[in-house]
């Protein structure tokens, strides 16, 4: 085999150029000397001498045994073996790193540049893609709001700064919602304060979140034993357009959370106990019994609050009496 082709080959395996030199000199002069090595090929003493450590570690060189301060090549079968076994985990390691780099970009470009139509996240990778999906919105936001919440200790800021950047943000909450603890003074309402649109319905069928129209993120996680269940990323495509779709239709017929009508400045005290025995859940039976009227009188009391409020369900006039304080 010529020269160039063994230094190729050596340097294949992850041998040096000064060490590839090194190597086919001792195969023309073996056994020799390192001084005469390097005057053969030109090289300082000292490169020589590190090019004949790399050599020796990789096993392909070794003392000439009978003549001192003489090396030669041996037989190299287990050099090699080593050498391969070194360079295959050399790109084992190339290829995590690879990998890693691209995941870690596509977690920055999160929509632009990725491939495939859906990604999966799951655990505690739900979290970091959910914030990074806040902050890389850039002209609307579109929500569906329903417990269970992922652990998120500064999602009212989040939404908060969005919207101070001029994002807008439409969110349709659901009943769970606002019945969750401290959510609606500590969360709904600081946004609604800060210019986000809300609109709220009985239930929602999904956690969807839905940026620009790049792409969206859908979580099927409703219960609180799956609040690190899977969360996908969907990508521009007929899911992306369907999950639109559903978002548009139903915040179509979803109630405006703050109507225009300024708030009353009186409530009969009937009409407030009316109201919170309502919104806890109290049979209509069992409410015109505790207010000593009939249920046809009932339910013309009930007519005319839900005509105050503009609401065309029980469920609605309970979160308008709710957003108005009246409760």
């Amino acid at each position: 085999m010529g020269n160039d082709k063994v230094g190729g080959a050596l340097q294949r395996l992850g041998v040096g150029d000064d060490a590839a030199l090194v190597y086919q000199a001792l195969l023309r002069l073996a056994p020799a000397s390192l001084a005469a090595v390097a005057e053969a090929v030109g090289l300082a003493d000292g490169r020589v001498a590190s090019a004949y450590e790399e050599l020796t570690d990789a096993g392909l060189v070794g003392p000439s045994y009978g003549e001192p301060e003489a090396v030669a090549p041996v037989p190299p079968v287990a050099g090699l073996k080593i050498l391969g076994r070194q360079r295959a985990a050399e790109l084992d390691a190339s290829h995590v790193a690879i990998v890693g780099a691209f995941e870690s970009f596509r977690r920055q470009r999160l929509g632009t540049d990725a491939t495939g139509v859906v990604e999966a996240v799951t655990g505690p990778d739900i979290g970091p893609r959910v914030r990074q999906a806040w902050a890389s919105a850039r002209k609307q936001i579109r929500q569906f709001d329903t417990p269970p919440y992922f652990p998120h200790p500064d999602g009212r800021g989040e939404s908060l700064t969005t919207l101070r950047r001029g994002v807008a943000q439409r969110v349709i909450y659901c009943r769970a919602s606002l019945e969750h603890p401290g959510n609606l003074a500590a969360n709904i309402e600081p946004c609604i304060a800060a210019g986000e649109t809300a609109r709220v319905l009985p239930t929602l069928p999904v956690k969807l979140l839905i940026i620009d129209d790049a792409y969206a993120l859908v979580s099927l996680s409703l219960h609180d034993s799956e609040v690190y269940g899977t969360m996908l990323i969907v990508q521009p495509s007929a899911l992306f357009s369907a999950l639109v779709a559903l978002f548009e239709q139903t915040w179509e017929q979803a109630l405006p959370f703050q109507g225009s009508d300024p708030r009353p400045h009186r409530l009969l005290p009937a009409d407030r106990r009316l109201l919170g025995l309502l919104s806890a859940g109290v049979a209509e039976e069992d409410i015109a019994h505790q207010l000593g009227i009939s249920r046809r009188t009932l339910s013309r009391r009930l007519e005319a609050l839900m005509a105050r409020l503009g609401a065309t369900t029980r469920f609605q006039l309970g979160a308008h009496a709710e957003r108005r304080g009246w409760l």
